[in-house]
Formats: structure tokens, sequence, C-alpha cells
């Protein structure tokens, strides 16, 4: 990486939120983030809205050829699409009005959000109530149709903010659960199956490629996962640009065994020196007001002792690092929540300003 040059659209320095924002006024959200967020700014979630709004409900609705409708139990799919399919999608349009209204001349990276192919199977059910996950033809399905409405979803970002470099965060909370077997079936008394690693790895790899085929060929797709557990090594094989997590969640912070730390660090480092970025979670988001928050450089201590532990050159962290909240904001008081991304901003220029 050039010091001269940076190697991300983003730039050093930077720092962003994960996607949710408290309320249900997109022209509030946007502002809002747009107002903060000069070098990596999003496009801002609304779950308080209601069904539709929230991760899996959302997502759905950009599928192809798939439709759903909310049940007590969940998202299932359905025949055709109905009111929630078009409750969600109208949602989707307005926080795209207020997304061109703020950005609409904004000439750096941007981001947007979707919930990822095996997260996503994880939640939405089929017909009979299990979920999608419990039959690999299905997500085969849903895969291919996650592509197809997410190439449509960005070609319209791109439409409405033209000169922006737009970069994908896929969230796959569930991907450890999905992967240890750990998922409940309807009845809550057994689990799914474990979906084997490589199963896993080629999904999300040829997710990434075909959109990558989709005129989007120089799209970053950045993988979040607030999860203990996240396989950071699977999702660098697939293809992400970076990973985004929750660092309180690293094996190390948990106090983990000296395996699983070395482990994880391991899979890290390699990770940074392959050219990723890591979208590092350091700023609690469930804070009542800004007195809670420590001071900036506190804030990316953790991240400056985790450089040290894997040994990288200093140069590279605010290179490589985006500082963003812990998780989403929507559980936040909208002043705590503007706070949280501020405070966001000056972390990260506590690390471009001091890296060691």
């Amino acid at each position: 990486m050039s010091e001269t040059e940076p190697y991300f659209p983003w730039g050093r320095g930077a720092a962003t939120g994960v996607g949710s924002m408290p309320g249900d006024d997109a022209r509030e959200a946007a502002k809002a983030v747009l107002g903060t967020f000069e070098a990596l700014p999003h496009l801002p979630e609304l779950p308080a809205r209601g069904p539709g709004a929230d991760m899996p409900g959302r997502t759905a609705g950009l599928l192809a050829e798939l439709y759903v409708q909310a049940e007590p139990s969940g998202w299932r799919l359905a025949d055709r699409p109905g009111r929630d399919t078009r409750r969600a999608r109208s949602w989707l349009g307005e926080d795209l009005d207020a997304l061109e209204e703020f950005a609409g001349e904004h000439t750096g990276a941007l981001k947007v959000q979707a919930v990822g192919p095996w997260t996503l199977a994880a939640a939405l059910q089929r017909r009979n109530g299990e979920a999608m996950l419990g039959d690999a033809g299905a997500c085969r399905d849903l895969a291919a149709s996650l592509r197809e409405g997410l190439a449509a979803h960005l070609a319209e970002v791109a439409r409405r903010v033209p000169q922006a470099r737009l970069v994908l965060q896929l969230d796959e909370p569930s991907l450890p659960r999905v992967l240890g077997g750990r998922v409940p079936t309807a009845s809550g008394y057994r689990r799914y199956a474990p979906v084997e690693g490589t199963v896993a790895e080629s999904a999300l790899r040829d997710l990434v490629s075909g959109l990558a085929a989709d005129a989007h060929a120089h799209l970053p797709v950045i993988f979040h996962c607030c999860a203990p557990g996240a396989p950071f090594g699977l999702l660098r094989r697939a293809g992400a640009t970076g990973f985004s997590f929750d660092a309180a969640q690293l094996a190390g912070e948990r106090g983990a065994a000296d395996e699983a730390r070395e482990a994880e660090d391991t899979a890290l480092g390699e990770a940074v020196e392959d050219g990723l970025a890591l979208f590092a979670g350091v700023v609690p988001g469930a804070v009542s007001d800004a007195a809670e928050l420590s001071d900036p450089a506190s804030s990316v201590s953790g991240v400056r002792s985790l450089w040290r532990r894997l040994g990288l050159a200093p140069g590279l962290l605010s290179e490589s690092v985006v500082v963003t909240p812990a998780c989403g904001l929507a559980g936040s008081a909208p002043a705590a929540a503007r706070a949280v991304l501020a405070h966001c901003v000056r972390a990260a220029g506590s690390l471009a300003d001091d890296p060691e």
C-alpha cells in the first residue's frame, strides 16, 4: 500500500456506521449519517418502522422472484408479492429518496448493507415453517435470487448517487451458528445440520464474483459478523475486501484459550497482509449519552494492542482499519446515536494521528 495513494476508496483514517439507526425518519437518519461521515457514509436502516424494515425483511424485499410474508414465527416464503413485500420495498424507496437528497453529489465511497445468504437462509422459512437452511436446493435458489436482487439494488443506488464509489456490506451474524450446527429447527428441539465450510465459502465466493461480473467489477465487499467465532479465514477465501466485527468478541478480548486467540490472530494478520481492511467495532453503541463514551484515544487502544500483537507495521494501521460502532444503533436514543457516530470519527482521527 502506497504512502501517498490510499489503497481503499475511503482513504486513511476513515470511520463509518454498521447500518441501523434509531427512529423512523429516513431524512433525519440520512442527514445525520451524511453530516458525520465524509470518507465513508452509509445508507441508514431504520428497523423501528416494523416488519419489512428489519434486517431479514429489508433484504427479502430485494430478492428476485422470491417473495415473503410476515408470520408470527417470522418471515415465510409466499407465492406472490403481497403487502409485506410491497411495504419493505416502499420503505427502502424512502431511504433511497433521502440518500439521494443528502448524498446526490457525493463523490467518495458510499456503503450499502444487506443480509448475506447464510444468515438469510437461517431467518427465512419455507412454506412448511422450517428454515430455508434445512434444504440445500433452497439455499442455492436463495443465493441466486439474492445476487440478482443485489445487482439491481446497487444499480439503483449508483443511478441516484452517480459519482459515488459503492461499497457493499454483507451482514452474516448467524454464520458461526450455521457452520456450527447451532440454528434451531421450527420445533426448537433439534438443530439443523452444520453447513460444511467449503459449501458456505463457495456460496459466498459465487455471490461476490457474480456481483463483480454484474457491472460492479471493482465493488469492495465487507463481511460483517458481530458474533463470537467469526470465520475470518473462510471469508477471506470467499473474496472479502474486509471484515466488520465487534472487537469485544475477539478471542483475545474475551480471555479465550491461547490456541483460539492464536488462530484468530493468525487469520487477522494474514488478512491484513493480503490487503484486507478491518472494520473494527470499538465504540459501544448502547450508550444513553455522550458522557458514557471514553476519550477517542482510549476507544482505539485495543486496536493498537491488536496491531502490536500481530506484529504489523504501524503505518498500515490507519490505512487498513475503519472505526465503527460495535454493532447497529437501532436501540439507541437519537442524540446518543449521533454522539456515537461523531465519536467514531474522532477515534479514527486518533489512529491516523498516532498509529503507535
